[in-house]
Formats: structure tokens, sequence, C-alpha cells
């Protein structure tokens, strides 16, 4: 008998103890006088649903310590990519996770709002099988080419099943011939969706859907529970290559990779943005294809700021983050300069913070970011997939709270626009800075992990120095805008100007002075001028009246004359 069968008997006789326990008690329990027989009655009830009829605890314990049920542990599984969107997230913004108008995968698979797509599901797999049924082929040969294309597809995602299940954080219900179907025909309508987006060169939309969908699926295609695993796509990709028809453009430089950030690209950097790129632009670089798992992990990828860091066994950069950045108008304040990059190297994440030209100033460089409706559905999936996949970097959540750092107000949107490193199309800047400021809710921060945490130090370091405090205060209290700014000088010259009259009115009363009067003698006439020249005119006056009583003209013609400053230089 092995370990684990010893430790299970043991909870079992354990077990097995308790209930008897309790059942010797509560048969003594109601075999007492004092107790009522209908108490008794409703006790004994009570205890055998419990620990009695069909279903006992101990049984219902029992399962719960079979190793068999594994139970949250299936989550665990190092194949599982695809998860479910923690039910805190989904509250704030469901739309954002669930589908609107196509499901992929075994989350979302038989909806019934979602089944009018289907038809369209079918379109698509028939041109991917049958590329020439427009010029009614029919002889045996096509029919037979036609029927092992199907064969050889339903056949490789027959040995892929038990890998695809695997896939998704949820075991799927579906029976072994629902879910071999729904791989087929999902993936087969991927492929032909990006083949047929590449006929028309990524720019128009695909001739077969009409011009709602394209925006919608591509949201559609890039949520989180919405998802094939990449090798169940890339095996249906290599077995209808050969199904090119010689009206097509060839697909033979792209890989599916390429073709799907392609498609995905107007997610982020909006239709204004270069199209004539050639596929090998697109096409992930340092990276092995085997650690891409499905689109959103593919086009997370893709805006990594260090996609060369894929491994885990290399040591990123990144560190601790305890602190957030200010907002944009408290760093412009201290002298934090804004610049935008269209640098085609830099990856939309990559954000510095340095010295300026000539080494003057201080200089916060962003890659220009445009927001849009269809933003915070990207952004909300993949911060939900950075929560649920322990592999995963959090470089968008740091990237996120960077943000809802930076814009408080609209005004900081403003700001960012100003300086050309946001646009967007929402129609007023309150509803970019509350559409940002959102995007965090129920999330929390990456504090231990974050590439951003070197930038966050050095500019809370900057704001913190002593230029920093003294350029924001001035400017924050005296230079907030034009019109303070202007009374703020104007009232600056206004103390220089009255600074100049009193130093011209002391230097010519100082001139009035005796020759040789000291500074000392200044600052006590200026300081007691008030009280001696009370007192000493007090003084001459009477010897005035004395004078004039006694009738003495001798003695009034020699008084002194009642001067203010005669008497003040008299006295003291």
């Amino acid at each position: 008998m092995g370990k684990g069968n010893h430790i299970f008997a043991s909870r079992w006789f354990i077990l097995q103890k308790i209930t008897s326990t309790c059942k010797r008690r509560f048969h003594e329990s109601s075999s007492c006088a004092t107790l009522p027989t209908f108490d008794a009655k409703i006790l004994a009830r009570g205890f055998h649903e419990v620990c009695g009829g069909g279903t006992s605890l101990t049984e219902e314990l029992e399962h719960i310590l079979d190793p068999e049920d594994q139970g949250w542990e299936s989550s665990t599984n190092p194949m599982t990519c695809i998860y479910r969107v923690p039910s805190t997230m989904r509250q704030v913004n469901r739309k954002a996770f669930d589908p609107s108008i196509v499901s992929i995968g075994p989350y979302h698979y038989g909806v019934e709002r979602l089944q009018e797509m289907e038809k369209l599901k079918h379109t698509y797999f028939r041109h991917l099988f049958q590329p020439n049924y427009h010029d009614q082929l029919d002889d045996e040969v096509a029919v037979l080419q036609k029927k092992k294309a199907v064969n050889d597809a339903k056949k490789a995602m027959e040995e892929l099943e038990a890998v695809a299940r695997s896939c998704y954080s949820e075991q799927s219900k579906l029976k072994s011939k629902e879910f071999v179907k729904m791989m087929l025909i999902d993936g087969c309508f991927i492929i032909g969706l990006l083949r047929d987006s590449l006929q028309s060169d990524f720019e128009h939309t695909p001739s077969i859907i009409r011009r709602w969908m394209l925006p919608t699926l591509r949201q559609d295609l890039i949520k989180l529970e919405n998802q094939l695993p990449l090798f169940v796509l890339r095996k249906l990709f290599q077995l209808t290559q050969a199904g090119t028809t010689c009206h097509e453009k060839p697909i033979a430089g792209w890989e599916l990779e390429a073709l799907a950030l392609r498609f995905f690209k107007p997610l982020l950097r909006g239709h204004d943005d270069v199209l004539t790129r050639p596929p090998q632009h697109y096409a992930p670089k340092h990276c092995q294809s085997s650690s891409i798992k499905h689109f959103l992990d593919l086009f997370h990828y893709r805006i990594s700021p260090d996609c060369s860091t894929r491994s885990v066994v290399q040591l990123p950069r990144r560190g601790k983050q305890t602190k957030q950045i200010l907002s944009i108008q408290e760093l412009k304040e201290a002298g934090v300069k804004l610049k935008f990059t269209t640098d085609p190297t830099r990856k939309p994440l990559d954000i510095t913070f340095g010295r300026g030209s000539w080494g003057w100033g201080k200089v916060l460089t962003i890659p220009r970011i445009h927001i849009a409706d269809h933003r915070g559905t990207l952004f909300r999936n993949m911060v939900a997939f950075e929560k649920c996949d322990p592999n995963c970097h959090q470089d968008v959540t740091s990237y996120l709270f960077f943000l809802d750092s930076l814009i408080n107000s609209a005004k900081d949107v403003g700001i960012l626009h100003y300086y050309g490193v946001m646009h967007h199309s929402l129609g007023s800047n309150r509803k970019v800075a509350k559409l940002v400021n959102n995007l965090c809710k129920e999330v929390s921060p990456a504090v231990s992990k974050s590439y951003l945490y070197k930038v966050v130090r050095d500019v809370n370091e900057y704001y913190g120095s002593k230029y920093g405090k003294i350029r924001g205060f001035l400017v924050h209290h005296h230079f907030s805008s034009w019109l303070v700014g202007i009374s703020t000088l104007a009232a600056c010259l206004a103390l220089y100007l009255a600074l100049v009259q009193t130093g011209s009115s002391v230097a010519s009363a100082r001139e009035r002075l005796h020759e040789h009067t000291t500074f000392k003698d200044f600052l006590k006439e200026a300081l007691l001028y008030g009280h001696i020249s009370k007192w000493g005119l007090g003084n001459a006056r009477n010897l005035q009246q004395k004078a004039v009583v006694s009738g003495s003209t001798e003695n009034m013609n020699h008084l002194p004359r009642i001067d203010m400053q005669y008497c003040v230089y008299y006295l003291v």
C-alpha cells in the first residue's frame, strides 16, 4: 500500500470517528425528557439530511479529498493560456470581454445571439477548401482533392484535440466531435479572413464581409475568451496554403504571425499609419514560435518594450516600483519637457526620461498614442491576460497605471494633445480622461516587476529636488497662466520702483543732514523721529509762551525757530 493510500485511509477513519460521535451524542440528547418531541424530530431530520440520506457528509468530504478531483489545480496546468476573465474585472465593463458578433473557441460556443455569423464561417470554410468553386470544376479529381484536404485537416485537429483542451482554464463540456468541428470551422474562418484581408491590401473591406463587420471582428478576435491556440491555426495555415488560386496574391512571403499583426495593427495606431510595409516588418523577431500562445499573446509580445527578454531565465530590466508618477501638469510646472517619438524601431510602450538637447532640462519621451472607442477593449483584455497568466510580464498594466497617474483631468489630456503625444477621437478631453482612469479599476498595480520603475524613480527624484520644488511653486502660484504671470511681473516691477524711490528719498534726505552725521545718527533720527519731534516741539512752545508773558523781547529774539528739523537736532 502506497503512502497516498495510507493518508487517505487515515483521513477516512477520522471522518468516520467524527460522524459516529455526532450520532451518538445526538441520540443521547434526543432521549432526554426535557427536550420537546417536536424539536427532537426537527433535529433528527436535519441531522439525517447532513449525515444520512442519499449522500452523507462523509461521502462529500471524501470526494473533496479524492486525489482525482483536481478542482482549482486544473487551472495551474503549464499548457493553460486561454482564461476566463475574473469576475471583478468583468463587472467593470462586461462588453469589453464578451464577443459582439462572432464566437471563437469553446467559451461562447453555441450562444444564440452569435449564431448569425456561423453562415459566414461556413462560407470561408468553403472558400478555403474549394477555392475554384466559382469555375464549376466538378470533375472527380477536384472532388477527391477537396475531400482529401478536408480529411487531412480533420485528422490533424483530432490529433491536437487533447493538447488544445488543456490550453483552456475551464474544462469544456463539448464532446470530441463538437470540439474538433469547432476548431476546424473557427480556425478556417480566421485563416480565410486573414487571407481575404491580404487580397484587399488590408486597406479595404474584404469582399465577403460587410463594412460594419470588420472593426467589430478585429475587436472580437483579440479578446481573451475568444481565442484558439496558435498551434491549431498554424497547422490549418500550413494545410490550406496549397489552395491559393492563380487570381490571388501569393502568401508565400507571409507567415501567419505577420498576417495577424498586420490585420490587428489598426487597433493600436489607427488607420493613418504607414500601410506599405514589407511582410518582414510584421514578423515577430527574437522569439521562439512556440512561446507565443494565441493572437492576444502575439499582439502583447509585439508591443512589449523588450522582446528579447521573453525567457523567464533571463533577467529583464524590471524592478520594484512603490510610487506612481505625478500628473503631467505638475511635471510641466517643475520644468519637465514633453516629447513624442514616431521612430518605427521603438515599441509603443517604450518610455524614456533623460536630458534634453544640449544637456538642458529634462525630457520625458512618450511614443504617440491614439485613443479611440476600441482602445479600452484592447487594453482591458491585455491586462486580464497579464493577471491570469503567471509567465506573462505585466508591462501593459504598468503602462496603464503610468497613464492613469499622468492624466488626472481634462487639462492633462489637453497638454498631452498639445505636445503631440496623444490623439483621440472621443469628442472631448474629459471623455479621454474618464476612459484612461477607468482602465485601472479593479486592477492591482505591478509593484514588484515594473519596467517603468527607473523612469518613475528618476522623475520623482527630479521633482523632489530644490530646483524642481522652487520652480513648481513659482509656476503653480505665480505663473499658472499668462494673466497671472503679467500680474506677478507688474507687482515685481511696482515693488522695484518703490524700492528705487525709497532709496532716492533716503539719499536726498541724507544730503540735507549734517555733513558729519554718521549712519548711527541717521538711524537714531529715523527711529526716534516721531517721539523726539513731539517732545521737542512742546518744549519750544513752552519757552516761547514764557517769553511772551515776561515781555522780554530779547529773549524772544534769542528763542530758536519752531522747526521740526531744528527741534530734532537741538534735542538730540
